[in-house]
């Protein structure tokens, strides 16, 4: 029997809901033939007709302290405060990823991150200036419920803190029996009185697909993850569309829809097959911060022979968190001695350098290169060592750009490692070429000699070559340039 489908976006919230007041324990009542319907879980879903839960839903309060990459997705003219309509996950400093069907809601899209309730005063909002949808997408009940929103700024999400998003390479995720939780700012209960855009937490046991049976076409393992409970107790609402479904740390599931009284399963978008690979194609390469990264603090210092001089090594975590690095150096004079306090530290820790000179050491300046081995990156900081009364030498600065070409899908984000080496103190990276949409973007922009940063370039929706031109300036305004070339699809 055909059933009639339900258009619109809804933000789910994840979060526990209670049974109708006065049936705790009791079976819920049959639902009306037409509340079997499927529907999108966005803020524009009407309140069910077949009775409402006497409680708002549970859930547990979350922090973006905690889950850095949560992300609340607005549009004009919608019903909640501040227009709050899906909930999404930042994936790159200008990409979130959100479902398909947030897309279909009317008013001008943005983005509101770093607050753990939206009705307070502050956080970023950034314009949505693109909004690519999964190319199968149709509705949300027919799977492939994945989009990616470009903003038109970089969203503030701190080192390592960015969705880490399955893939077809992350097997077994979606296995009926774990568990998962999901995020978002959805709504706390069925005819949202509260108006409570809170960040909430759901944690949710995956089931067999074919439990999840009635609605639509039922749900499709291939493109759908099934979670919760059939009497819907705990699930998620409107407003929490396009929120992350998380199983071991990655992203596999993207809220997605549920019957239309709510008083069933929670259905995500599987993203562990071909669309985790679409989204990751989307984000072009790698994600910025990846990678764990050193600095020193000063990156110059002087010292007399003899004697010893000392400086702060920080670190800031990557895909890895707070993994452990363990320090040294190289490129000392001869007979100088380099200690670490301590040599082994966890990425986002500081340690201090001392470094001790013999009597006899030359005087003139060193370059030292301070490197940390972590769990499967090295990364490295340049300090500049002058012994003696000298000025230590601004050296040929130098940037290169590996690999010096790319290639990408229109619209996509292309990486690369960008070095500078030699100049004066810190040095600021830039880039700009002829037909880019935007100016490339770095992460960190200012590095110390020696030091490498990651450029993210943003594809042009015309294929084509572009080259680009990377720029280091040092302290002192010397600049070096470096050709890059990006070949768009």
């Amino acid at each position: 029997m055909s059933r009639q489908r339900i258009f619109g976006v809804v933000v789910l919230t994840m979060a526990a809901l209670a049974p109708a007041a006065g049936i705790a324990g009791a079976a819920p009542d049959t639902p009306p033939a037409d509340l079997h319907r499927a529907i999108a879980p966005t803020d524009a879903a009407p309140s069910p007709t077949g009775g409402v839960h006497g409680q708002s839903i549970g859930g547990s309060p979350a922090s973006v302290k905690d889950y850095p990459y949560a992300i609340a997705a607005l549009r004009e003219g919608g019903s909640r405060p501040k227009g709050q309509s899906c909930s999404g996950s930042v994936i790159a400093p200008r990409k979130v990823m959100v479902a398909a069907h947030c897309k279909e809601l009317a008013g001008e899209k943005s983005v509101l991150y770093g607050l753990d309730d939206l009705k307070s005063a502050g956080g970023t909002q950034l314009k949505a200036v693109d909004y690519r949808i999964h190319p199968r997408f149709t509705q949300p009940w027919n799977g492939y419920d994945v989009a990616v929103i470009t903003t038109d700024g970089d969203i503030p999400v701190p080192p390592g803190g960015y969705a880490k998003v399955a893939t077809s390479a992350d097997t077994g995720l979606e296995t009926p029996g774990k568990d998962g939780f999901s995020l978002g700012y959805g709504k706390k209960d069925m005819n949202d009185s509260t108006q409570d855009v809170t960040l909430h937490k759901l944690t949710l046991p995956i089931v067999n697909a074919s439990q999840c049976t009635g609605v639509e076409n039922g749900v499709d393992p291939e493109t759908m993850i099934c979670a919760g409970y059939s009497d819907g107790r705990k699930t998620v609402l409107p407003g929490d569309s396009g929120g992350p479904f998380v199983v071991d740390g990655k992203v596999v599931g993207i809220t997605s829809w549920s019957r239309s009284d709510f008083r069933w399963y929670s259905v995500y978008s599987r993203l562990n097959n071909e669309m985790g690979d679409w989204v990751a194609e989307q984000i072009g390469g790698e994600q910025p911060g990846d990678a764990f990264t050193l600095a020193a603090s000063p990156s110059s210092v002087k010292v007399l022979p003899g004697e010893y001089v000392s400086a702060s090594v920080t670190s800031e975590p990557g895909k890895n968190g707070a993994e452990n690095i363990t320090l040294s150096a190289s490129g000392l004079p001869e007979g100088a001695k380099a200690t670490f306090q301590s040599a082994t530290i966890k990425a986002g820790e500081v340690a201090k350098l001392t470094i001790e000179t013999a009597s006899g050491t030359p005087e003139k300046a060193y370059q030292v290169t301070i490197s940390g081995k972590g769990t499967t990156e090295t990364a490295t900081a340049g300090l500049t060592l002058t012994v003696g009364a000298g000025e230590p030498p601004v050296g040929d600065l130098k940037v290169t750009v590996n690999p010096s070409s790319g290639s990408g899908r229109a619209g996509s984000l292309v990486s690369a490692t960008v070095t500078a080496t030699g100049g004066s103190d810190s040095i600021t990276l830039s880039a700009s070429g002829s037909g880019l949409p935007i100016n490339p973007f770095f992460s960190p922009r200012t590095v110390s000699s020696g030091g490498s940063s990651t450029m993210q370039v943003f594809a042009p929706f015309q294929p084509g070559t572009y080259p680009v031109t990377v720029t280091a300036k040092d302290a002192v305004g010397k600049t070096a340039t470096a050709t890059y070339t990006l070949i768009v699809q």
